[in-house]
């Protein structure tokens, strides 16, 4: 935006520039075209009137030492031509016809034996090599008897007019130059609070994401309008961030606050055992117990999901390698139980992670726990890690049913499952609490289907320093 008004700015001011410039240029070119012609025809004007006694007594030769010396002086050739267009006196001396551009002068002098007095004629440029041809009729008793011609150079006046355009361009150039200094700084201070209230909505996402409250983008300058936007723009910031925290709190004061009754549930339900005697009641005590426990599991999984939304801006560097073989070995014994093995390739030489405080351990668990869950009996899950430089790509691949292709992208949505997968427990938070804890750390989620079968989680992770 910053270039397009720029860009705007300086089209008006080369448009100011110009459209003042131009017709200045041309008047100072019509003002000393004026003055010349002016100058000419005030002297032709004069040797009109000197030439009628010469013509009357038939005797041309009697104006030719003033023509001479005016020619001298003033460097202007004179020609005196009669009434039948054939030259009669020379400023350079006789009639000799080779010393006159007959061409040049006729229409001129075709128009002064018609009556016809001279005029301006095209505006005059500095390319203009034409010289400045007069014709004053000679008038006689009211009878035109004959014509007096002045040839002018323009060689001075072109460049006098050369080096005031020169002066004009160069002025041009200077105003142009400090509009646009003067401009810049105005367009920047008009669009300072556009970039500031840019940059606030990008960090307002991040966040919002990470949990910490939103940086204001306050009086920044600018006009009054977008400075009133900037403000309006703090209060929705500021509701948002309150909304999402009033969010954030309920969920984590509503699964701690749920998980005294419900373990208070769990031992009433575990007190019965034994005290019921009816088998359809004992079948539906099991289940019960079944169902607190997974109650217990989804209170547990929120309230990991509302400490990875609130994590703040704190990021630890963790030992990749060590956090992964730590977890694989532990995870071992539930893989053993269930007959599936766990395989690690994590040649990663000691790259530390930027993620939250056990963050690390959390989707650890959370991936392989999740592919433990899906893996048949005799295949294998696989944990791997990858040092890119900057970033590590940590990956859990399982061999179980994976999901269709539609399905990839709403897999990571909180409660979201498999319409395949509804017989298998679990509450559909585990990827979502691997998504925000990745997300909060700046890292990147994938998933695919590898080949052979099966689901592939892949994480890019920040490098620490």
């Amino acid at each position: 935006m910053r270039v397009r008004l720029q860009g705007i700015v300086v089209t008006l001011v080369a448009l100011l520039v110009f459209g003042l410039g131009i017709p200045l240029a041309l008047t100072m070119a019509g003002s000393l075209q004026q003055n010349l012609f002016l100058d000419r025809l005030t002297d032709t004007a004069r040797f009109a009137s000197l030439a009628q006694r010469p013509l009357i007594d038939n005797r041309p030769a009697l104006l030719e030492p003033e023509l001479r010396r005016y020619t001298e002086v003033y460097g202007v050739k004179v020609v005196v031509v009669n009434q039948d267009s054939v030259p009669v006196l020379s400023s350079l001396g006789g009639t000799d016809a080779a010393r006159i551009d007959r061409t040049a002068i006729a229409a001129p002098v075709n128009e002064a034996l018609a009556g016809r007095h001279p005029e301006p004629g095209p505006l005059l440029m500095p390319w203009s090599t034409a010289p400045l041809v007069l014709a004053e009729p000679i008038l006689i008793d009211g009878e035109v008897r004959g014509v007096v011609v002045t040839e002018s150079s323009t060689d001075h006046v072109r460049t006098r007019l050369l080096w005031q355009w020169l002066v004009l361009a160069a002025g041009a150039v200077v105003a142009f130059g400090l509009a646009l200094l003067v401009a810049i700084p105005v367009v920047r201070w008009t669009l300072r609070p556009v970039r500031r209230l840019d940059e606030a909505t990008g960090a307002l996402v991040a966040a919002v994401v990470s949990g910490r409250e939103a940086e204001p983008v306050g009086e920044s300058g600018g006009p009054p309008e977008l400075r009133k936007l900037g403000r309006s723009f703090d209060r929705m910031a500021a509701s948002v961030s309150e909304a999402l925290a009033a969010q954030r709190a309920f969920v984590a004061d509503a699964s701690h606050q749920l998980r005294n009754p419900l373990t208070a549930l769990k031992l009433r339900l575990g007190n019965l055992e034994g005290h019921v005697d009816d088998d359809a009641a004992a079948a539906d005590l099991d289940a019960a117990r079944v169902d607190a426990g997974r109650l217990n599991q989804i209170l547990d999984e929120l309230l990991s999901m509302a400490r990875a939304e609130s994590a703040g801006g704190e990021l630890v560097a963790e030992d990749l390698g060590a956090v992964v073989a730590d977890r694989v070995a532990d995870w071992s014994v539930v893989g053993a139980a269930r007959d599936v093995a766990l395989e690690t390739d994590a040649a990663v030489n000691g790259a530390r992670v930027l993620l939250p405080p056990r963050g690390l351990e959390v989707i650890l668990d959370a991936l392989i726990d999740n592919a433990l869950k899906f893996t048949g009996q005799g295949t294998s899950v696989h944990v791997s890690a990858v040092n890119g430089g900057d970033r590590v790509t940590l990956a859990v691949r399982d061999h179980g049913p994976g999901l269709r292709e539609d399905e990839l992208e709403r897999a990571v949505d909180r409660f979201w499952r498999s319409s395949a997968h509804q017989n298998v427990p679990g509450s559909g938070l585990g990827l979502a609490i691997v998504r925000e804890i990745v997300r909060h750390s700046g890292g990147d989620l994938r998933l695919s289907l590898p080949d052979g079968g099966g689901l592939r989680i892949e994480l890019d992770l920040r490098v620490a320093p």
